[in-house]
């Protein structure tokens, strides 16, 4: 059993969020799955991006970590996960917490130090092509991700939209949300 902090996209805190929360906690994790967005919720990626910026990098970072610190007493660490923007911000934190047992990233990564440095199991799962994460920035994020020590697998499902494990948005991809929740939830069992 992992404890997980699961961080949304920049649609904020819907539906589908917790439906993978459910889904965690069904293989026997403990989720925690926070509201970055103060209740806010999203209709299209403009008006996301638009609440995104109204709160800002450093507040949504703050956030984070405020959700992350209850969850970090006791033994074994913290899994970090998130969607698009949020996997960006789980990513951020695992790099940060020299407890942290794992990363697991759907959609979305973020830019690394140049002294990055961590041996915690990371997992990717991307669209391939992926408008918001082009083949030449994943190709760089998986080189520093490497040279920072960690153990990287990435997982490109062809054809699928950014956020294909969304059954409420048009990018969903049933065939690939499946296939990328058995390999993710493999993942999480052996940490």
């Amino acid at each position: 059993m992992a404890r997980i902090l699961l961080l949304h996209s920049m649609y904020g805190l819907r539906p589908a969020v917790h439906q993978a929360a459910d889904r965690l906690r069904a293989a026997g994790h403990e989720v925690a799955v926070p509201d970055l967005y103060g209740g806010r919720v999203a209709g299209t990626p403009d008006e996301g991006v638009e609440i995104k910026e109204e709160i800002g990098r450093d507040e949504l970072l703050r956030r984070a970590v405020a959700a992350a610190a209850p969850l970090l007493e006791g033994d074994g660490g913290l899994v970090y996960a998130g969607f698009s923007l949020g996997g960006s911000i789980a990513q951020n934190l695992a790099l940060g917490d020299d407890q942290a047992r794992g990363l697991l990233l759907m959609h979305g990564t973020s830019d690394l130090a140049d002294d990055a440095s961590t041996e915690i199991p990371v997992q990717l799962h991307v669209a391939d092509p992926d408008t918001y994460e082009p083949v030449d920035w994943l190709n760089a994020w998986y080189l520093r991700m490497r040279k920072a020590g960690a153990d990287v697998e990435v997982f490109r499902y062809r054809g699928a939209g950014h956020l294909f494990t969304d059954p409420d948005l048009p990018d969903h991809d049933p065939e690939a949300a499946e296939r990328a929740w058995a390999i993710a939830l493999d993942f999480l069992a052996s940490l």
